[in-house]
């Protein structure tokens, strides 16, 4: 009986190890890839390694960090968000027709943008959180008004910003730096510290993790839930900003390429599609993942009809490795 106690333990501690080190390596395979892609990408066009190529990166990657932030909240809760990209372009909207047609000061504006997606937020809440509407065909019906009524309120055209307190800092620098990237690192400070150390971001994991033991916990489900939908459209609200004062207007095609990939980008950061698990640094990973693929799938002339094809196959291997994370922690509980 001994011996075989023995050999049973010499079995098991192999498990738990090959077990802890997959899961180390799921969660942290955005950094793997970004390393890999970028020395790849390297050898094939040098420039793509140099310091103006990467803070080229960093500024792609900003507005679409923030709508990765915003889709994660709502994954947080096992819901999604497919609004966003519509309420980035609305938001903008928004902020560039006071501006023209109102002469509203560009600091007034921004902050109009910031609310709006933040009312958007809200609505997505409501109807979700509070009336259990389906948040996949609601936030998709919401973000297919949102794209057409900036159709219909633009003509089709550009509205060209001219504002210079609104347009500073799509174009301001720190010495040789762009400063965007910084709103974008702060952005994911702030979120880290709501997540990790306050009692709404527990409460926010606690609910995507198990609806049923936080409402036996005294949680505020509902109240929770609202709330997550508002953090994302505010997150949209603040992406529609950067986007706008980076590009200097806004028209009826900006965003529309990045919805799937403000989708795919969480999933591939180790945020799960079933609630309640979600890293702050992989979420930051997923958005530098995808703007590093899309800058040096450019850089390497790559054809424009194989980039929507890279982006689906992106998109696959994303729920691919959730579902095989969620298929190891699963048995990780049962081991």
């Amino acid at each position: 009986m001994t011996q075989t106690a023995d050999a049973e333990k010499t079995i098991r501690v192999p498990r738990h190890a090959d077990f802890s080190l997959l899961r180390f390596g799921l969660d942290n395979i955005v950094w793997a890839l970004i390393i890999v892609f970028s020395l790849v990408t390297g050898l094939f066009n040098a420039f793509f390694l140099t310091t103006a190529n990467l803070q080229n990166i960093l500024i792609q990657a900003t507005p679409l960090g923030l709508l990765v932030l915003a889709v994660s909240f709502a994954l947080l809760i096992g819901e999604i968000d497919l609004s966003v990209t519509g309420n980035l372009a609305f938001s903008g909207m928004v902020g560039a027709l006071l501006m023209q047609h109102l002469h509203v000061p560009g600091i007034l504006a921004i902050v109009c943008v910031i609310a709006t997606g933040a009312v958007i937020g809200l609505i997505n809440g409501v109807f979700v959180a509070l009336l259990r509407m389906n948040s996949l065909i609601t936030t998709l019906a919401m973000g297919l008004f949102l794209q057409g009524a900036v159709l219909a309120l633009t003509k089709a055209r550009t509205l060209v910003i001219n504002d210079e307190t609104y347009g500073y800092l799509g174009s301001a620098t720190i010495g040789d730096w762009p400063l965007m990237p910084v709103a974008l690192l702060l952005a994911f400070a702030v979120v880290a510290v709501l997540l990790r150390s306050t009692q709404w971001g527990r409460n926010l994991y606690a609910t995507g993790g198990s609806l049923p033991a936080s409402i036996v916990a005294g949680i505020a489900v509902r109240r929770v839930r609202l709330s997550a939908f508002l953090a994302a459209g505010t997150l949209g609200g603040v992406a529609g900003f950067l986007s706008s004062t980076y590009l200097g207007g806004v028209n009826v095609t900006v965003g529309n390429s990045l919805l799937l990939y403000a989708v795919a980008a969480p999933v591939i950061g180790g945020v799960s599609l079933t609630g309640g698990r979600a890293r702050v640094s992989g979420m930051l990973g997923g958005a530098l993942l995808i703007s590093v693929i899309q800058v040096g799938l450019q850089l390497v002339n790559v054809s424009a009809y194989y980039i929507q094809m890279i982006g689906g196959a992106m998109i696959l291997i994303a729920i691919a490795v959730d579902a095989l994370r969620v298929s190891r922690a699963e048995q990780g509980r049962s081991v």
